[in-house]
């Protein structure tokens, strides 16, 4: 396996500024990674050279824009291993497919007393839209509990849990915990019962291996600004013959085929979920940052990750009154504390003044903090450029501010 070599920060201009005159230490990758030059050099080339709409025209500028988005479709199947590219839609992130499969297959597969299983950890963009859809069909939501501090699943009665579901929907790597759920076995065991899955790999894809034939799942989504690509971009995996039933998520240009005053006719799957001018930049940007991550491969990347947790838990664990969240053993590339007497708000200002970038807040997991008793965690989350001598200095900064605030 290859290791990230030492020089990788090169690539990330935002990474080599001061903030407050003390060099960036940028902890808050699971809200958004930085973005290597390769990226941003492919979307200016995109559009000082070919910038068109796709799909459209016959002019040469049409067609290289035409070409670049559906190579970077291409490309995306290729990333998480989809049997097509038309497996692949388009959205602006992980929130926007999630709402999509809420709005068209939810909307069409759901009714009254249907239960949709989720779990405690999920983030607002896998609860809210289901929420909003048992409101409309009168479905039920159901949890799958999580277990204390450490954040794992309480899997003991999960066949039970599972007898009656239409949908289960889960994240593969918790943005507020850290914690690596078992994927693959639960959508083996919903599959088993005739549920279909969606994944949200908001925090997994472009940090370890994801294929989603391994999987198993029906659906799986993530956003392009957590794996070094641009904002406003994303994808959705969903199966063939699920995408064929499944009605359009919005109307307009590029999603028809034909159109009369009374009815249209429809693309087919997926431009059929594409309507209008699509985040073509964003694409071509996305297409770029996967190929910088192949070179640099998932599993090292994963292998990073892990040991810069590791060792921030570690380092961590050293304060007196801290309290730390999340697995015991093997985590994401996360670690989530707060300390007694010390408000998080608090902490993380003043660690920006000494340069040091970390969240604070809930994180959009509103009812797992409630359930963990804390309005708010402190949050440091780590990619591939981020060090162990980042970490030393992180926990530098800690103990300065806890002794001031002291």
């Amino acid at each position: 396996m290859n290791s990230i070599p030492a020089t990788i920060r090169e690539d990330f201009p935002t990474l080599a500024q001061e903030i407050n005159g003390h060099p960036l230490v940028y902890f808050d990758n699971a809200a958004t990674t930085q973005k290597p030059r390769p990226v941003l050099e492919a979307i200016q080339r995109y559009y000082e050279h070919d910038n068109a709409n796709v799909h459209r025209g016959i002019h040469e500028l049409s067609n290289r824009a035409t070409a670049a988005y559906e190579g970077a479709r291409y490309r995306v199947a290729q990333f998480i291993n989809a049997p097509s590219a038309k497996d692949i839609i388009f959205t602006r992130g992980t929130t926007e497919a999630l709402n999509l499969v809420a709005a068209t297959w939810g909307a069409g597969n759901l009714r009254e007393g249907d239960v949709i299983l989720l779990t405690e950890m999920e983030h607002h963009s896998n609860l809210v839209p289901w929420q909003l859809l048992a409101q409309r069909t009168g479905a039920q939501l159901r949890f799958i509990p999580v277990t204390g501090d450490f954040g794992e699943l309480d899997l003991s009665d999960l066949d039970e849990r599972l007898s009656d579901v239409k949908l289960l929907s889960l994240t593969h790597i918790s943005n507020a915990l850290g914690t690596i759920n078992p994927v693959t076995e639960l959508c083996a065991k919903a599959k088993a019962v005739g549920a279909v899955t969606l994944v949200d790999a908001a925090q997994s894809a472009g940090h370890l291996p994801l294929d989603v034939q391994a999987l198993g799942c029906d659906f799986l989504a993530f956003s392009g600004h957590k794996l070094c690509g641009p904002t406003g971009i994303g994808a959705l995996f969903a199966r063939a013959e699920l995408q064929a039933a499944m009605p359009p998520y919005q109307g307009g240009g590029e999603m028809i085929s034909t159109v009369g005053f009374q009815t249209s006719e429809y693309h087919e799957p997926p431009h059929k979920f594409e309507a209008g001018t699509p985040n073509i930049a964003g694409a071509v940007g996305l297409h770029a940052a996967i190929d910088y991550l192949d070179a640099l491969g998932s599993e090292a990347i994963h292998a990073h990750d892990t040991d810069i947790a590791a060792y921030a838990k570690e380092r961590l664990a050293e304060f007196d009154g801290i309290r730390i969240f999340g697995p015991a053993g093997e985590r994401g590339g996360l670690v989530s504390f707060v300390f007694e007497k010390v408000h998080a708000l608090d902490l993380a200002t003043m660690a920006d003044q000494q340069g040091v970038a970390i969240r604070i807040g809930h994180h959009c997991t509103q009812p797992l903090h409630e359930k963990l008793g804390v309005p708010a965690t402190a949050r440091a989350s780590f990619y591939f450029y981020n060090t162990r001598a980042e970490v030393d200095r992180f926990i530098e900064v800690l103990q300065k501010v806890i002794q001031l605030l002291k």
